[in-house]
């Protein structure tokens, strides 16, 4: 579960006070590309609101958050919750939690908190809240001492900050209420949710061309197409590789066929593994075979099935 929620990488916060909106706004958050919901525990329709949601939407990964007691924590795992949010350390509601497998991620600034989040085995925590806590450079220092421990971000995250976590390799994902403001809900603003909903994804995966490859035959004719790229360019550097050479950062030119019948276009992502997953949910086909991984694990490259006009197209790691 807790790759998935790095897959999915932005975890929207609800507040909704109407049950007979929860579907509708699961709804524009799937559209949006956002499978994924924390139901908050800060109103009397939660409870009936996972459950509608957990129905109308099966594979929606549902939770709720604000959870403070047992109580409550049981009330959410019988209404369907997969996963369980609280803005602090409850040591009684995540051992309840464990014992009953379902997720639970504590909120955790200080290494006190931790600590006994470690002991008890938890990999991510909640970051709460967020900016007002010292944000990502206090993220930064608190993860330095505690290995693989992983982060959720939440509170004063929006699209301009939005890059500055997502980006850190100790951060799950992301949570944040700014495209399901209680406004946008009471209103029925639907379409409003889903394009803000696809700009946070897009921001987020920040995709963008990284360098385009270049078919030749042999080396020699690489050579000289690289050297005439490197004039075009006011005379840049060009780096000799074993399979191509680089005129710059933008221009790859292979010494013999490589994939694509042209060549192929790597398009850099702030996270390989979130990219694959986003774009295989819109249709994009990958080649798994093709990847390669960077030694934390992560993905580093893949290349889509087929060709673009002539050119294969693989992600690559920022």
């Amino acid at each position: 579960m807790l790759k998935t929620i790095s897959d999915i990488g932005i975890v929207p916060v609800i507040k909704i006070n109407d049950v007979s909106k929860a579907v509708p706004l699961a709804k524009a958050l799937i559209d949006g590309g956002l499978p994924i919901a924390e139901i908050t525990f800060r109103t009397d329709a939660a409870e009936a609101s996972i459950k509608a949601v957990s129905e109308a939407f099966p594979d929606m990964l549902v939770g709720a958050g604000t959870v403070l007691t047992i109580e409550q924590a049981e009330r959410a795992k019988n209404a369907g919750a997969k996963f369980i949010v609280s803005p602090g350390f409850n040591p009684k509601v995540v051992s309840w939690c464990l014992e009953n497998d379902l997720l639970p991620t504590p909120g955790c600034t200080s290494p006190t908190e931790i600590e006994q989040a470690l002991e008890l085995g938890l990999k991510a925590v909640k970051f709460f809240p967020a900016e007002q806590s010292g944000g990502i450079d206090k993220i930064k220092a608190l993860s330095a001492p505690y290995g693989n421990l992983k982060f959720i971000p939440t509170g004063g995250i929006g699209l301009d900050n939005l890059t500055k976590y997502i980006t850190n390799k100790k951060i799950l994902a992301c949570g944040g209420s700014f495209m399901v403001k209680e406004d946008y809900i009471n209103n029925n603003e639907w379409d409003k949710i889903t394009e803000l909903t696809k700009q946070a994804v897009t921001v987020m995966l920040g995709l963008e061309i990284g360098h385009i490859g270049i078919n030749m035959p042999d080396e020699a004719s690489a050579q000289d197409v690289t050297n005439e790229f490197a004039k075009i360019f006011g005379g840049i550097p060009v780096k000799n590789g074993n399979s191509s050479l680089f005129a710059g950062t933008l221009i790859e030119v292979m010494k013999s066929k490589g994939r694509g019948t042209h060549g192929h276009i790597a398009v850099k992502a702030n996270s390989v593994d979130r990219a694959l997953y986003h774009l295989s949910k819109q249709g994009v086909k990958f080649d798994m075979s093709t990847a390669t991984y960077n030694d934390d694990g992560t993905m580093k490259v893949i290349f889509a099935d087929g060709e673009f006009g002539g050119f294969a197209v693989h992600l690559l790691q920022k």
